[in-house]
């Protein structure tokens, strides 16, 4: 298999999980408890998340991606040699069990802080801020990854085309998945 092929599988594998991560936080629709708990940054009086961020969000996504993340740790590990070109998350599941929690968890924890930039910046919850908007659900948890987790994030984002799949799969698919998701009302905005 031609080596960017393998590089660009290597990048969707890991980011999976995040990406599912991002998009299943909507499901809950802002129901229960905004993240902030409503609280104000003391330095400007705004809020600290805005109300877009939800705990039952967080939560919801983190743990259905966790799954997701799971299930990949499973197939890596069943799939013949041949097509084991993706990085294994750990030597079984259980001990996958900290990337695959990891992935989604930081993914939200990204969002978030996209979120709390976006504040201290005055600007509103809902409203569009390029490459804040996109890449912070994604930096977090691959930037933390590669010193967490070296053995499974250097091989594959240590690489300048494992950092071009990165920002430019990111870039893409979150504009395509926000508009589906606005397309089907799970969304209030489509970004």
């Amino acid at each position: 298999m031609s080596g960017w092929l393998v590089e660009l599988a290597s990048v969707l594998w890991i980011l999976l999980p995040v990406y599912a991560a991002n998009g299943l936080a909507t499901i809950p629709r802002g129901r229960g408890p905004p993240m902030d708990l409503g609280r104000t940054w003391p330095r400007d009086g705004r809020r600290v998340l805005g109300p877009s961020k939800t705990w039952s969000g967080f939560w919801f996504g983190t743990l259905v991606a966790m799954l997701i993340a799971l299930l990949e740790a499973h197939l890596i590990l069943i799939a013949p040699p041949s097509l084991a070109i993706v990085p294994r998350y750990g030597p079984t599941v259980a001990a996958a069990i900290p990337v695959a929690l990891w992935l989604p968890a930081g993914a939200m924890l990204g969002d978030a802080l996209g979120s709390f930039v976006k504040r201290r910046l005055g600007r509103p919850s809902g409203a569009r801020v390029p490459l804040l908007d996109q890449l912070p659900f994604a930096l977090l948890p691959v930037g933390v990854g590669l010193v967490a987790f070296p053995a499974v994030f250097r091989p594959v984002f240590a690489s300048l085309p494992g950092l071009f799949w990165l920002v430019a799969l990111t870039l893409g698919l979150h504009v395509l998945f926000n508009y589906v998701g606005y397309w089907v009302g799970l969304k209030k905005v489509p970004w």
